[in-house]
């Protein structure tokens, strides 16, 4: 049993040699073929000041809001806040009618404030050539429409004219949708309801180059709906939209005379996808064929249906938060936490001997693996997030505290020693499995009480505890088991019994 247990030992020590590497402060980061990305320790709002708002439904409370409504805006205001380059920011439904927004470290709050409450513009903008519509997906550019001063105010049919002394004000939002070849845009028969729709018309060539200003064929408000669909025959995946009475004349009108043309989709100025037109769309609906994936429909589904906020919101409350612990305090609080860390090894040493030397280097190891996880995923530390890592300590030794308890009866009993310790694991195992599962069911609870109402200090000590728990069962029931075969299937008991405190 001993043999089969100390094969493990060089994937452990390679996971622990690797928790190590992402632990240390002067780690630069996964950088491996298209991995490239820092790994870095991030902190709440507690821990570094910032800014938290709470958005509330602009509408009266007779007027019923969908939970669909509440998320798609929240998915839309996460967008625009990535825009700002805040480090992890919060963003998450709170009850039937706000969205909490906490943006930690942010240095501009008044233009973290207009970015939250931007709504976003969404345009059918003409292109020239398929080389624009290759370049494009993913850049930012000028349009006619988009550079008007009020977002109310409709395309007019004609020519785009290049305007090349003033940069348009750009919104935040990234594309999230993006094909990885040229799409298609083909029409469907099926006609759809009636409502207002934006107009315009074919645009003449405007001068290439930066400055090129391009012409808004149609905004957003022409769309009726929008749904990802899968081909039945191909299997591929695409999005079907629909148009208002008028936006499908004015989208007929212009498709018919670009056959083979091409067409953007721009969002908040940023191309995220550029159809060519297939055929003339003239009944109403079209779809948008192309190299997607089903995340990557639906998310331009989602884009082309909200292009702005489903609901309108108002700011309801503002508040600056300041750091709960400053330098010093977090310095005091660090050594306070390796003190207490070492009177845990100190007690295991003493009172387990042998055993609990073996079992100090998988707390060690626990440690060193779940902050590496913390870097990693990455999870945002705030004062409830380290109580929870703290107290996840106190799991992982108390799970060695039974096995070695057991063991240590094993051993009274005149069993010989890898026959103690693997029933020491075996029998301490049901304990641990039952005291573990209750704990991670209590994080479930917590993390969606703390989802549901917003609550996010309390999902950041389920989120730590969580994981502190899980990581704390692979170094007690594997780490540690490995150990001790390796170190101690070779000594004779019964000439050290101090050894193993029996």
């Amino acid at each position: 049993m001993g043999q089969r247990y100390r094969r493990f030992i060089i994937p452990v020590l390679i996971v622990i040699a690797a928790a190590v590497w992402l632990v240390l402060p002067t780690n630069p980061g996964i950088h491996i073929g298209p991995i490239n990305r820092d790994v870095q320790i991030v902190r709440g709002l507690d821990l570094q000041g910032g800014l938290r708002v709470l958005l509330e439904a602009d509408l009266p409370d007779t007027v019923n809001i969908t939970s669909d409504q509440m998320n798609t805006a929240r998915n839309i205001v996460e967008n625009r806040v990535n825009g700002l380059g805040v480090s992890e920011p919060v963003v998450q439904v709170a009850g039937n009618r706000r969205i909490l927004v906490e943006l930690p470290g942010v240095s501009d709050p008044q233009e973290a404030i207009n970015t939250i409450k931007e709504t976003g513009l969404l345009e059918f903008v003409a292109l020239d050539n398929q080389q624009e519509a290759l370049t494009l997906v993913g850049q930012t550019i000028k349009t006619d429409f988009g550079q008007s001063n009020s977002t109310q105010v409709q395309p007019t049919p004609g020519p785009g004219t290049p305007q090349a002394t003033t940069p348009p004000s750009t919104a935040t939002t990234a594309p999230t949708a993006t094909a990885t070849a040229s799409p298609d845009l083909t029409g469907t028969p099926e006609p759809t309801t009636a409502a207002t729709a934006a107009a315009g018309s074919a645009a003449s060539p405007t001068p290439t180059g930066p400055n090129k200003v391009f012409h808004t064929v149609m905004t957003g408000t022409a769309l009726s709906g929008a749904q990802a669909g899968r081909n039945p025959t191909t299997g591929e995946y695409l999005v079907q939209f629909q148009l208002t009475n008028e936006g499908s004349k004015i989208f007929g009108d212009y498709t018919s005379s670009h056959v083979g043309g091409y067409l953007a989709i721009v969002l908040d100025n940023k191309v995220i996808s550029a159809p060519r037109i297939n055929s003339a769309i003239v009944g109403g609906s079209g779809e948008i064929t192309g190299s997607f994936t089903q995340q990557e429909a639906n998310n331009l589904a989602v884009q082309l249906r909200y292009g702005s906020l489903p609901i309108p919101l108002k700011v309801a409350e503002i508040n600056s938060v300041g750091p709960t612990l400053g330098q010093d305090s977090l310095r005091k609080s660090a050594i306070a936490g390796v003190v207490g860390l070492l009177v845990v090894i100190a007690f295991m040493a003493l009172y387990y001997r042998l055993p609990g030397l073996v079992a100090d280097l998988a707390l060690l190891s626990y440690a060193a693996i779940t902050f590496s996880l913390f870097k990693l995923i990455p999870v945002t530390l705030t004062l409830p997030g380290i109580a929870g890592f703290v107290l996840s300590i106190g799991v992982a030794v108390d799970a060695n505290i039974l096995i070695f308890e057991r063991m240590k009866e094993e051993l009274r009993a005149g069993k010989s020693l890898v026959h103690a310790i693997d029933l020491g694991f075996s029998r301490a195992w049901p304990s641990i499995r039952d005291s573990n599962l209750s704990t991670l069911i209590t994080c479930a609870i917590l993390f969606w009480f703390g989802n549901t109402f917003g609550a996010s200090i309390v999902k950041g000590f389920a989120l730590t505890l969580a994981i502190g728990v899980l990581v704390s069962l692979f170094t007690a029931i594997t780490a540690t088991r490995v150990f001790l075969h390796t170190v101690l299937d070779n000594l004779e008991m019964a000439k050290h019994p101090r050894w193993f405190g029996v």
